[in-house]
């Protein structure tokens, strides 16, 4: 999960990148189609390596990339589209939800022989027993980041956003699993796995805060925060991370409840027409320079042994960025729900913002 920066200016730039091969003549001994998160990719800015280039360079395959802003529409266009892509980013939950209703392959780990340089935490995982179907690409946790001019004290819980102090200026998730998530923790509910009943308790929550809340937001949360238009928010670390590196009076918090460990990975779609192009790029992501330069640009965690080291220092130091042992310890990973019970608590958030 990332925020989206720019689609339109990515578009352009892989247009004119596009155009400039072919003006030069250039060509590919194949082509992959890549389907990802926005600005989740190192691209040669700020100093970082240009990766999908760099991929381009080593193997000779040329990679059509377009990207998406959630997970329900990268699940959207393999149930329904008849686009065809070679490797897609699902979350956690969603990886499940593919594996399930068999919108993804399983995967021949042979011929991604990177797989095995994959941190013990982030194999066999709940939502892919036995790393059949996806390869871990990024991981994270959620948090909370409050302006030190504007909060007292430190607030290390969720319940902080439901400070009625703060009432106004306070932000929350634009999401409905991230936001009963929280909602679910302080109503004592395990967010990995709920009824309907659960979710009524947690609508509840959610009804308490909304008076006090300025917005329902996803990435706007980076304006709001960076130009002191709001006190806090819930947000992922890593991006709170870098709002961090924008404002000095921003402090990012894990709170002490834990929170949402979240894990996007690779995948290839049933769909796919290059699986040993698909392959080779999964494989090479999973390289550990690759995946740290990957990591340097977005300030998510990287599951690959030895890219940390790799990191910048400052990165791979911040607890935001690399929790530690003992935080992940404390938090839950989302699993795939009923689509009745996952549907009911779609419509309930939907009622509760109108």
């Amino acid at each position: 999960m990332k925020r989206i920066i720019s689609i339109t200016l990515a578009a352009v730039m892989l247009s004119f990148v596009a155009a400039l091969f072919a003006s030069c003549g250039s060509s590919y001994d194949g082509e992959i189609n890549v389907y990802n998160w926005a600005e989740y990719v190192a691209d040669g800015s700020s100093d970082t390596i240009d990766i999908i280039s760099k991929f381009e360079e080593e193997y000779n395959i040329k990679v059509n990339y377009t990207t998406y802003e959630t997970n329900e529409e990268l699940y959207n266009m393999l149930k329904s589209s008849n686009s065809s892509y070679d490797v897609v980013f699902p979350s956690d939950y969603m990886v499940e939800k593919l594996k399930n209703e068999k919108l993804i392959k399983k995967l021949d780990l042979s011929k991604i022989p990177n797989q095995k340089k994959i941190i013990d935490r982030f194999k066999n995982m709940d939502f892919d027993k036995g790393n059949n179907y996806s390869v871990p690409y990024s991981w994270n946790v959620t948090g909370l980041v409050y302006n030190k001019t504007m909060v007292k004290g430190k607030p290390d819980s969720w319940e902080s956003l439901w400070n009625k102090s703060l009432k106004g200026s306070i932000l929350m998730f634009n999401n409905s699993r991230d936001a009963y998530a929280i909602a679910m923790q302080l109503c004592g509910i395990n967010p990995e796995s709920f009824t309907k009943a659960d979710i009524d308790k947690a609508t509840e929550k959610l009804k308490e805060q909304k008076p006090l809340l300025k917005k329902y937001v996803m990435d706007q949360t980076f304006t709001e925060m960076e130009n002191n238009q709001s006190a806090i928010a819930p947000y992922y670390a890593g991006d709170i991370y870098t709002m961090m590196t924008n404002n000095d009076d921003l402090v990012g918090v894990l709170p002490e409840e834990g929170s949402n460990l979240f894990v996007d990975s690779m995948c290839v779609p049933e769909s796919a027409e290059n699986v040993e192009g698909a392959y080779k790029f999964i494989n090479f992501m999973t390289d550990p320079e690759n995946s740290a330069a990957n990591m340097d640009y977005i300030t998510y965690a990287s599951p690959v042994e030895g890219a940390k080291e790799l990191i910048d220092k400052d990165v791979a130091e911040s607890e935001l960025v690399y929790p530690p042992d003992s935080y992940l310890d404390k938090c839950y990973t989302f699993r795939d729900v009923d689509e009745d019970v996952y549907s009911y608590m779609q419509e309930q958030f939907v009622k509760l913002m109108s």
